[in-house]
């Protein structure tokens, strides 16, 4: 960022000197009136006159951390940020031998600036280290907020850059603990923010005062009241019926800043078609915003003197629908004390009845550019309206700032809409694997604009569409309607309940003793159910009867299938193997070799299908305990971290609950393990 030194600010240090308890009244050293800053430019402060405000919360600091924090001393800059990105300043002290403070706040919609004092929330960043030098915030710099220290701590000067937010306002705190102070300059750079206003300086709009003997010139941002020559002299008028003899910024006695003028005339200016111009005063330029750039010479704006005439009513601010009030718009401000308050100096007529209830002004020193107008109620329907002006129940209809009363009988002609409906009707159509839902609108009171939401069928702007889903259940379908004016949105479940789903469950292994049992778990309008048991075995029942199956030599999984049918004549079918199992007895081997060749190279309790809560332990011929588990079918491989196991006989004890019989069963025995 390229800095150039564009002002200096000087303050006396005269009467300050040693006294903490005065309060700081100098504009800048206090965050009502703090320095609007700039990107661009340096900074600088020679002297700071001694005071102090109040104590300032510090995350992690302060309290029960050390003493509170003061803003003494202060000076306070205020900016925005224009493009997001990360902040770099520097602080560098005219005698490196200082040690100044600094804190970062964000503002942004804060009504009272004061609120610094006492919000912690505001905090951004901030460096309090009691080392001397330079200060500020890099891309080096701390990631936390450096606390109070002892100077000799050589403690971190510099804070991390915080990021900044575009649009956001931001307050910078500035302080220094002792009495004694050589100033010091701010500058900014390093970081990839932007605090520099991209809008360049010029007029906005010139309006008269009532007798013309003064000129009210509006400029499209704050600019610095120490930029304007007090005489005037930044400005020209053409014809130059009257000379321009002073001009004063408005809000200039309380800050730096301000984006109103007022020009003061040496005698009032006749009606006619003026021109005010921008040129260089007796200061030796124009008007500098806070970037220190001017408003190019030659820069003008047109205005007219009328002759003084009452205000007419001019204009009615465009409504929404269904409007409850009704917003007159005037070229000049109207006195707020003119408006009767039961709205009586205001009659509307139309296609239906409208009563008026009361009138108000957004009144700023009693006067206001706006008069808004309450309904007894909404007007819902499309009709034709007008609004005219009559002589209240205070004797007056409206006077404007120059006292000219508005003639009664003037009129504004105004049109409503019908308010809209977006409720709508629908037709579902039904399929096995894909259901349709035709949507409608009937697109009264002028509607002609659709917005569909089709729940996960995507979205549509016609009147009527077709929504299609390849699942079924609830489905959320939402209309939001317009006719330009008015709007409406409806949401509407709509339930496809042709759902089909076969499901059902059963036993997964089953011990010769045991029976097959089923539960049907299905789900839709269901009109029959076609079991196949996978042994040559079917049912059409809802659930079939327990079933056995017949115990072989060997282990044998039958596949059982379930079919349902509805109404629609759909089909979904669920599969489930079931194993018949050739024991269910428990028994530990009492021998096993586990040399990997795929026979017996485990212990374990076989056939533990039936055992539950079970606990199975192998020890040693010391007795100490060499493996242990609670699932059977985790087995021992004969050896202990991966280290294989002595040959030898090797104690094992069991217990478990039976399912069947609910008894605890404990048993012991021996195993030769055999390399």
């Amino acid at each position: 960022m390229v800095r150039k030194f564009i002002s200096v600010l000087f303050f006396s240090l005269f009467g300050f000197i040693g006294v903490y308890s005065q309060t700081c009244t100098t504009l800048g050293q206090n965050p009502s009136t703090a320095f609007p800053v700039c990107g661009t430019t340096y900074f600088g402060q020679t002297t700071v006159p001694i005071c102090q405000n109040n104590t300032i919360p510090v995350p992690g600091c302060g309290a029960n951390n050390g003493p509170p924090y003061a803003d003494k001393n202060p000076f306070w800059y205020r900016f925005t940020c224009f493009t997001a990105g990360t902040l770099g300043f520097l602080i560098t002290p005219n005698d490196l031998g200082d040690d100044y403070d600094w804190q970062l706040f964000d503002i942004t919609g804060v009504s009272n600036p004061n609120n610094v004092y006492t919000n912690p929330s505001l905090f951004v960043v901030g460096n309090w280290s009691g080392s001397f030098g330079l200060t500020g915030a890099s891309a080096a710099g701390n990631t936390f907020i450096q606390c109070a220290s002892d100077p000799a701590a050589n403690i971190p000067r510099f804070s991390k850059m915080p990021v900044l937010q575009q649009g956001h306002i931001y307050l910078l705190l500035v302080s220094h603990f002792d009495d004694t102070q050589s100033g010091y300059t701010l500058s900014f750079g390093g970081g990839t923010a932007s605090i520099t206003d991209p809008k360049l300086p010029d007029l906005q709009s010139v309006k008269p005062s009532c007798d013309a003997g003064k000129i009210f010139v509006k400029l499209n941002k704050k600019m610095k009241c120490s930029s304007l020559a007090a005489n005037g002299s930044d400005f020209s008028i053409s014809p130059r019926t009257a000379s321009i003899t002073g001009a004063i910024g408005i809000g200039c006695s309380n800050g730096f800043d301000t984006d109103s003028l007022m020009l003061i005339m040496s005698n009032p200016l006749p009606p006619d078609n003026y021109i005010i111009t921008i040129k260089n005063g007796s200061d030796g330029n124009t008007l500098l915003d806070n970037c220190d750039r001017q408003i190019p010479v030659g820069n003008n704006i047109p205005f007219v003197i009328s002759p003084l005439l009452p205000t007419p009513l001019d204009s009615l601010t465009p409504f929404a629908c269904a409007p409850t009030s009704l917003q007159l718009v005037f070229k000049k401000n109207i006195l707020c004390n003119s408006i009767a308050i039961d709205g009586s100096d205001f009659i509307v007529t139309g296609s239906t009845p409208v009563s008026v209830v009361s009138a108000r002004g957004n009144c700023v020193d009693e006067e206001s550019n706006v008069i808004n107008v309450i309904l007894s109620g909404p007007i819902v329907t499309k009709g034709n309206y007008q609004i005219k002006l009559v002589k209240g129940t205070d004797g007056n209809t409206v006077i404007d700032e120059c006292g000219q009363e508005t003639p009664e009988g003037s009129i504004l002609n105004f049109a409503t809409s019908d308010t809209v409906s977006a409720d709508f009707t629908y037709k579902i159509f039904q399929s096995c694997f894909i259901d349709s839902v035709a949507v409608f609108h009937d697109g009264r009171n002028g509607v002609n604009q659709w917005f569909w939401n089709l729940d996960y069928s995507g979205t549509s702007t016609l009147q009527n569409t077709v929504a299609y889903f390849t699942t079924f259940g609830m489905k959320q379908i939402k209309l939001s309607v317009s006719n330009g004016v008015c709007s409406d949105t409806v949401i509407k479940t709509i339930n496809l309940d042709n759902t089909l789903k076969a499901a059902f469950e059963t036993n997964n292994i089953l011990c010769p003793e045991d029976t097959a049992s089923f539960i049907n778990n299905s789900i839709g309008d269901i009109t029959n159910y076609y079991w196949n048991l996978g042994n040559g075995n079917s049912s059409t029942s809802q659930i079939p009867s327990p079933f056995h199956y017949p115990v072989l030599n060997v282990e044998k999984i039958y596949t059982i299938r379930l079919i349902v049918e509805n109404s629609a004549g759909c089909f979904d079918t669920a599969s489930n193997n079931i194993k018949v199992l050739k024991s269910c007895y428990i028994a530990v081997p009492t021998a096993f070799t586990p040399n990997g060749d795929g026979v017996n190279d485990f212990l374990y309790p076989v056939n533990a299908y039936k055992a539950d809560d079970l606990e199975f332990s192998v020890y040693n011929r010391l007795g100490q305990r060499v493996f242990h588990t609670t699932d059977w079918t985790k087995k021992w491989d004969g050896t202990i971290n991966g280290n294989p196991q002595d040959t030898g006989v090797y104690v094992w004890t069991l217990q478990y609950t039976n399912r069947d019989t609910g008894k605890r069963i404990f048993q012991k025995g021996s195993t030769v393990l055999i390399r």
